[in-house]
């Protein structure tokens, strides 16, 4: 029998860290729960990537921290976002 990652008290993901995205400007969206519904709406961000990221899965599903957040929506508190790497554009590009 395999332990849970609640009984081996192991993360989910595997992290890491990429130089290449480290102080990287870039614009991410993301679908959230919208409140008092069970549907998601998309939501838009835009900051500077840390370089850190978090691979979920056997095939690697990639998201990368995002900080410095000069767009968010109005309603998300957080100073910080965890962005999937197919979501990611770079304006400055």
């Amino acid at each position: 029998m395999r332990a849970s990652n609640e009984e081996t008290h192991t993360p989910p993901y595997k992290s890491g860290f990429n130089p290449d995205y480290k102080g990287k400007r870039a614009e991410c969206d993301g679908g959230g729960r919208m409140p008092d519904s069970k549907h998601a709406g998309r939501q838009d961000f835009a900051g500077t990537l840390t370089g850190d990221y978090r691979d979920f899965g056997d095939y690697p599903w990639r998201w990368y921290l995002m900080n410095q957040l000069t767009l968010k929506p109005d309603n998300f508190p957080q100073q910080a976002v965890w962005c999937d790497e197919g979501s990611l554009e770079f304006p400055d590009d």
